[in-house]
């Protein structure tokens, strides 16, 4: 096995005399006990020695001198004496008698060297003996490299050294290798099974890895033998098909039928290429003899985006079970060495690891090293030595393998699998190996790596080499090596031919997250009904008094938190909320209905805008907090509400992750400011919008967005609603023709988005989220400015039994009272609704003007809005947005609100003016646009100019 940039590779055993030169030459006192002893240089009876000595096996071996010298190598022997002697540290190893040459014929005196006086150097000795020891523990030699010294945890650091460092502690049974050698066949076998069915098709196979399948295996025997029931798994495309039939057992006909052109699709979606699907199966581990389960998510090409989606559901999983220390539930992660290094979600997951509310207890890395990515070479895809340096960041320990050498692979996978139970923190198997055809097997790589594939087609297949090796040791002969091969050859053909009667995929044998008894009630299927989102008045009160006071003794809040609870209390009888107290009634009622509610993102405990102070802090006493939300009911659901590292894209999809683990969990991410969703948009792009069209797996995840222009620059002013309702599903040329209209509109969409102007519809759409018979991604844009505003409050009536939802918000004013004279209808959304009815009330049109709230944007309330068409008959219509033209809900509302009206009329715009910016960083320019865009909504001549 050839390395191409592997530091492990230049280092090689040393001499004795290499040995003896890296000390000191001066001369100390005759020592008298091992610890000076210790301080000499030592000798190397045979080379792999030393790359494994610790000086604890060196003070066994002079104690058994002591006893009988001729129970050490005379190399030793000749040194012990010269030390005892007080011979100087350089001086005291002289080579052995060669072999040829009788012992007893030469002089002791040759070997033993005279005591000479004493000099003040014996520290220096010792150190520089130390630095020669910690060189090795640094860049262990031979096929196993050890990365470790940088972990601050003494006993950790000895646990790796007596994995390590112990004289031949690496010894396999036979029957451990004939297990190997036949998962190294089945890797193989399957490989070289589909090549040559398929050889045209793309596979991203594991050739130059195939070691992989008995790494992972091993890794979750030992797991498994350690408690783990339950094995999460991420991963890339190369080598997924592989696992999906070696690792997690996925029926090879169902493999094989995803290369049949013809297929024809089962199930509802566009569906995806068979080396990104997932997986979900439980079965017995025949080494451990105990059930497993074993899920791998499924993933787009986008290669580590996976990884925090794989934290979150490994998380969940442990919440829903009870698993505090990660012993029953796990994580595996597997890379290739490229994204590894060179992707920054890599570092985000990482940054997770150890965070109260989002560790895993650990997670197993193992890193497919094929020491290229795609076509560029290392040397131009990282700075770092190794691919898998970011894991130096969590003190993971590292540990590269030479992936030719399948014992030492799986030896070092049982070291990984026993320090993740042991310690519960992450840890790096680095498998470095190559890749044996291009990016896919229909690729050349010898366009620009030549010299490297060069030397990688003279490479012997592992599996070759491995069983080469064990027959020559007699642990298999040629016939039982070949009737391996043969016996899983006769599967594969098998599997094969009944893959043929397979003419339809179904797509939910490939489900990774699967929520058994969720989709039916009493063995039926769930209605498509949503009953009403209201609740009781006492209800709403008990929950507004908690919310409002401290419910534990001795606990001294601030006292401008005091104000706000005080505030919330005076509210709450006059049966009124703001958005705060509104969000808090919606949680605290799921609550007590057994939903348990996450809430993570940037400061949300406290709320950015300082609205929601959901986490009491002590004034008096550190780290002494509080949570009302916890305290509501006597059997309630947990509430979790957590402040997250300074990550979008990490934490996005950890909460992601979170949320497919179980339909019963309403979990909400918040970003800081809305637009900081851009640097997530890897989960929003592959995951959230078209997850269930690709994989057929729902995600009710809440997304909240605050969205405004508050005159205070471009950063933070937009969420982008425009990317959300671009990427929605719906046809805007189409009048939808639906019973239950409303839910079933719900069902069909790709994800909601909403824009509430009233603290009670985000009441409403939040526990609409959960009472659906069926989940959706829901994306909120939510208010700043509002959470404050006087007017922007919502009264009990409007939140108790028989309320619900509100998709759209007619006018209730004059207006409305005379329809018939009404000369413009604005459509609206969100904030702006405020600005315009100050300037209405203003401008003293009232009966002239109705102004109609769209509050669902997406899935496009078309009933609804045909309705207010409908009613006022001469009226002009208008779209009015605070956004620029080019960006908001323009583009998408238009040709919706022109099929509702058959196109009828004309739908002007009055707002802002297309723009590169989301918004003016000058706060005058500021007001401008929106004295402009208020003359323009009420405004009619200007209506024929904007058309």
């Amino acid at each position: 096995m050839f390395h191409l940039r592997t530091c492990a590779a230049k280092l090689r055993p040393l001499t004795a005399s290499q040995t003896v030169k890296t000390i000191s030459q001066h001369r100390p006192a005759a020592p008298r006990t091992f610890q000076q002893i210790r301080c000499y240089s030592a000798p190397v009876a045979a080379e792999p020695f030393l790359s494994g000595t610790s000086s604890n096996y060196v003070e066994e071996m002079y104690y058994a001198w002591l006893e009988n010298p001729k129970s050490v190598h005379k190399s030793w022997d000749i040194f012990f004496r010269n030390a005892n002697a007080g011979a100087a540290p350089g001086t005291a190893y002289q080579s052995p008698p060669p072999l040829s040459t009788s012992l007893s014929a030469l002089s002791q005196a040759q070997f033993l060297v005279q005591a000479q006086p004493n000099v003040d150097k014996l520290v220096e000795d010792h150190l520089a003996v130390q630095s020669l020891i910690r060189a090795y523990q640094m860049a262990y030699c031979q096929h196993i490299g050890v990365e470790f010294m940088f972990i601050n945890d003494l006993e950790q650091c000895q646990w790796i050294r007596q994995k390590f460092e112990t004289p031949g502690i690496m010894q396999f049974t036979n029957e451990e290798k004939r297990t190997l050698l036949a998962r190294l066949v089945r890797s193989t076998r399957f490989e070289e099974f589909l090549h040559r069915k398929w050889s045209s098709e793309k596979r991203f196979g594991l050739e130059g890895c195939e070691v992989l399948i008995p790494a992972l295996k091993t890794i979750i025997d030992k797991s498994s033998e350690k408690g783990v029931d339950y094995v999460i798994m991420g991963m890339p495309h190369r080598g997924r098909l592989n696992v999906l039939a070696n690792v997690i057992r996925k029926e090879l006909e169902q493999i094989f039928c995803q290369f049949d052109s013809k297929l024809e699709a089962a199930d509802e979606g566009s569906g995806d290429v068979k080396y990104h699907l997932g997986m979900y199966h439980r079965r017995i581990n025949r080494v451990t003899d105990r059930n497993i389960t074993l899920s791998l998510v499924a993933n787009p090409s986008h290669l580590e985006a996976a990884d925090p989606v794989v934290q979150g559901k490994t998380k969940a999983e442990q919440f829903y079970c009870g698993d505090t220390e990660g012993k029953k539930v796990m994580s595996i992660l597997l890379h290739g060495d490229a994204a590894f290094a060179g992707q920054g979600i890599v570092y985000e997951t990482f940054h997770l690891s150890d965070l109260p509310s989002y560790t895993t207890h650990g997670t197993v890395h193992v890193v497919v090293n094929n020491q290229i990515g795609f076509t560029t070479d290392p040397r131009m895809a990282r700075s770092s030595p190794y691919p898998t340096d970011v894991a130096r960041v969590v003190n993971a320990p590292i540990f590269h393998v030479n992936a030719d050498d399948p014992e030492a692979v799986v030896y070092v996978c049982n070291v990984a699998a026993e320090w993740r139970s042991t310690f519960h923190k992450d840890v790096v198997v680095d498998l470095v190996c190559y890749r044996r055809n291009g990016h896919n097997e229909m690729d050349e790589p010898m366009f620009t790596q030549p010299l490297m594939y060069k030397q990688i087609r003279k490479q012997k297949p592992v599996l070759q080499k491995y069983a080469e090796l064990l027959i020559s040791q007699g642990v298999v002969n040629q016939p039982e090596y070949e009737e391996e091969i043969a016996k899983y050859d006769k599967i594969c053909e098998e599997a094969h031919a009944r893959s043929k009667d397979e003419k339809i995929l179904h797509i939910k044998h490939w489900l990774d997250s699967p929520w058994p008894g969720f989709f039916t009630l009493d063995g039926q299927p769930r209605s498509m009904t949503c009953p009403s989102t209201g609740l009781n008045e006492e209800d709403l009160t008990h929950i507004g008094q908690v919310a409002s006071s401290v419910p534990v003794e001795d606990f001294t809040i601030h006292g401008g938190l005091s104000r706000i609870l005080k505030t919330r209390g005076e509210m709450v009888k006059s049966r009124t909320v703001d958005w705060a107290l509104a969000e808090y009634m919606a949680f605290g009622s799921l609550l007590k209905e057994g939903i348990h509610i996450r809430l993570s993102g940037q400061d949300v405990e406290r709320g950015t805008f300082s609205h929601r102070h959901h986490v009491l802090h002590d004034q008096n006493v550190d780290k002494r907090t509080c949570i009302p939300m916890n305290h509501l009911w006597p059997n309630q659901a947990p509430y979790t509400v957590c402040n997250s590292s300074l990550s979008e894209y990490g934490v996005l999809g950890f909460e992601l992750g979170f949320a497919m683990a179980s339909p019963n969990a309403l979990v909400l991410w918040e970003a800081q400011f809305g637009d900081f969703h851009n640097t997530a948009q890897c989960i929003i792009d592959q995951f959230i919008c078209p997850g269930q069209a690709k994989w057929v797996r729902q995600n009710g995840i809440v997304l909240l967005l605050p969205h405004g222009m508050e005159g205070m620059g471009p950063e933070h002013s937009s969420a982008r609603p425009e990317r959300f309702l671009q990427m929605c599903n719906d046809d805007p040329d189409v009048f939808p023709k639906l019973d239950d209209f409303d839910v079933r509109q719900l069902y069909d969409c790709n994800w909601i988005v909403v824009n509430c102007s009233t603290p009670a519809n985000f009441f409403h759409v939040l526990r609409r989220q959960i009472l659906l018979p069926f989940r959706k991604p829901l994306i909120i844009f939510t208010p700043k400015s509002l959470l404050r505003h006087p007017e922007a409050r919502s009264s009990f009536d409007d939140m108790l039994p028989g309320t619900n939802f509100l998709r759209v918000i007619p006018d209730s004013g004059p207006a409305a009272q005379s329809p018939e004279n009404v000369k413009r209808v604005l459509f609206c959304t969100g904030k702006v609704y405020y600005d315009l009815t100050r300037e209405r009330k203003a401008r003293e049109m009232e009966a002239d003007v109705a102004i109609t709230r769209v509050e669902q944007l997406s899935p496009f309330p078309f009933d609804l809005l045909q309705k207010e068409a409908q009613k006022y008959p001469s009226a002009e219509l208008v779209w009015c947005q605070e956004e620029h033209k080019n960006q908001g809900y323009y583009d998408y509302v238009k040709p919706r609100l022109r099929t509702t009206i058959n196109r009828a009329k004309p739908v002007w715009y009055a707002g802002r003016e297309p723009a590169a910016a989301p918004a003016t960083g000058n706060k005058k320019t500021h007001l401008t646009e929106l004295r402009r865009l208020l003359d323009t909504a009420f405004n009619l001549d200007a209506f024929k100019d904007l058309a």
